[in-house]
């Protein structure tokens, strides 16, 4: 009976994590850029009990049993399928139209920057002093151009349009004009980056352990590389959550929560029984 609620409190520690997972799925699902995540399982080990000492040659059914462990997540990835389009109108909103591809925004850490990668495009001009503004995100974090710096420029600007290859053309009140290229990364393996919050991700601290080079995971678009850049002004993209998968999973996963609970307490049961015999 012990084995028995080891194996269903193994499982319920791994659901828990799934329904989080869900809950986060759900929580998100209007959140402009989001990937929805995706919980996949896998069986622990198994151990074999060979209980018949008979050679019998013609047995059908196999020789003892095997008794698992539970189960556990094996990995959690996100669905990197793109989101539906929404118009906004808006000259400082910006959609990545082909998967894979992302912003570049420039966190603080410690005392110097970490670049993280988003796939949500809506940003601001926000003052910074002597006449100059820079181009930050929702959450208020610089974003950066092509060369890894935060943009900045006058601010008497009378407009903004987006050009080819992810070019930002910043109009001036004078007649005059400033190009900047947006910072944008094709991110090659997003399952190897490590979540930060919300639409964040970034390079692992870790990779070298991971077995890979940086190199491997993303690629900068630079150079003749930006002409594969595909990006829309005046549109945001939607999460890509499915709320009628999503609430199916957490009904499933909520049974299956039960059923192991239900487990742990006919084993508590059990013990019980056996152990006011006398």
């Amino acid at each position: 009976m012990l084995r028995t609620m080891i194996t269903a409190s193994n499982t319920l520690g791994q659901l828990q994590t799934k329904l989080d997972t869900i809950g986060n799925n759900i929580a998100n699902s209007s959140t402009h850029g989001y990937k929805a995540k995706q919980a996949t399982f896998q069986e622990l080990l198994y151990q074999q009990y060979n209980n018949d000492k008979l050679d019998r040659t013609l047995r059908q059914s196999p020789v003892g049993i095997r008794y698992g462990v539970g189960a556990h997540i094996s990995q959690i990835q996100s669905n990197q399928t793109q989101g539906a389009l929404q118009t906004t109108n808006r000259d400082l909103d910006f959609a990545m139209t082909k998967e894979n591809q992302y912003f570049n925004i420039l966190l603080q850490d410690g005392d110097g920057t970490r670049t993280a990668y988003t796939r949500q495009g809506n940003f601001y001009a926000s003052p910074i002093g002597n006449g100059n503004v820079m181009l930050v995100n929702g959450d208020g974090y610089p974003v950066g151009d092509a060369n890894g710096n935060a943009i900045t420029f006058r601010d008497d600007v009378s407009g903004f349009s987006l050009s080819g290859e992810g070019t930002l053309n910043i109009n001036y009140n004078d007649g005059t004009s400033q190009q900047v290229a947006l910072g944008v990364t094709q991110i090659t393996k997003p399952q190897v980056m490590e979540q930060l919050d919300g639409t964040y991700i970034a390079l692992p601290n870790n990779l070298n352990e991971l077995g890979y080079a940086e190199g491997d995971i993303l690629t900068e678009m630079q150079g003749a590389d930006r002409a594969g850049i595909s990006m829309e002004a005046g549109m945001l993209e939607a999460s890509n959550v499915n709320l009628s998968q999503e609430m199916t999973d957490l009904i499933s996963t909520q049974r299956s929560y039960q059923f192991n609970s239900r487990a742990v307490t006919i084993a508590d049961q059990m013990l019980g029984l056996i152990n006011g015999i006398r």
